[in-house]
């Protein structure tokens, strides 16, 4: 039997929501991938402040505190991830208990 096959086919139907599914995750990957310079992926103050729930502000303060290293091209300042992760493992207080007497 010969089907006519339009956009109201259950087939057609479940195949675009399909990719409508890989588009919105070709979309997110797309929007979080960040490419590497020599093996380092670099952020903006705005990512970073963004990822470390602080301001851009409180960002120049680590700036010029010496706390955070950066790279300034021109008026544009760029973090490197691996310095992030420095600075937050320096920051790093381990956890502990006092016990009761």
């Amino acid at each position: 039997m010969n089907e006519l096959i339009n956009k109201d086919n259950e087939w057609i139907i479940h195949f675009m929501g399909s990719l409508d599914r890989l588009l919105d995750s070709f979309e997110h990957l797309t929007a979080n991938y960040r490419p590497t310079l020599n093996g380092e992926r670099f952020f903006t103050d705005k990512e970073v402040s963004a990822r470390l729930k602080v301001s851009r502000r409180t960002l120049q303060d680590y700036r010029n505190e010496g706390r955070i290293a950066y790279i300034q091209l021109g008026g544009k300042i760029l973090y490197r991830e691996s310095d992030i992760e420095r600075m937050l493992a320096d920051s790093y207080h381990a956890a502990y208990r006092l016990t009761g007497t």
